[in-house]
């Protein structure tokens, strides 16, 4: 199936309509009937400001970013931005065409990959 990877950054003590933002992220994906979503918190990373944070003991809680990806159709993935600009969540995002599918062992074949466009 022909798609995309919408993959998105908040910080893990940025917060929606009272709730984290990753979380609410993911049930908004779910609620449009996107194909699937998970959120990953980093161990490390830097953003714009270019200062570095790592997942140690002295760190302050909420400095690393929680990455949340989706896969969607393109249109599906556009209809997420379209709420996000609407609901005026500030956040970085990457959009990535893809391709995806299920790996089905009752049926006869592998699945075939297909060339990038």
């Amino acid at each position: 199936m022909h798609g995309s990877l919408l993959r998105l950054y908040a910080h893990e003590d940025q917060r929606h309509h009272g709730k984290p933002l990753w979380e609410w992220l993911l049930e908004q994906g779910n609620r449009l009937g996107l194909q699937g979503g998970s959120a990953f918190k980093a161990i490390a990373g830097f953003g714009r400001h270019h200062t570095l944070h790592e997942a140690r003991f002295f760190e302050l809680a909420g400095a690393l970013a929680v990455q949340v990806e989706f896969m969607a159709t393109a249109q599906d993935a556009q209809q997420l931005l379209d709420l996000l600009h609407r609901e005026q969540v500030a956040l970085f995002y990457a959009h990535i065409p893809a391709n995806f599918g299920l790996i089905d062992p009752a049926q006869d074949a592998a699945p075939r990959l297909e060339a990038p466009r």
